[in-house]
């Protein structure tokens, strides 16, 4: 699944600890995220939704392939 975090993080001007304590987590989550090393669990997908206020989609864009 590839991801559009990077975008929307630097859109709000945030580190990537800045995020990751805003969603309670860790930085390395932040980062893991970001260089689709990791797919975030479906709560965490919806707080991040949430905390930019676009839908999940915006953010995340399912690949079949993956």
């Amino acid at each position: 699944m590839e991801n559009k975090l990077k975008v929307f993080r630097a859109m709000k001007d945030l580190t990537q600890e800045d995020l990751a304590k805003e969603l309670g987590v860790t930085r390395q989550t932040v980062i893991a995220i970001e260089k689709d090393k990791y797919d975030p669990s479906l709560n965490l997908a919806f707080k991040m939704a949430k905390f930019f206020d676009v839908n999940i989609e915006d953010i995340f864009v399912y690949n079949e392939n993956d």
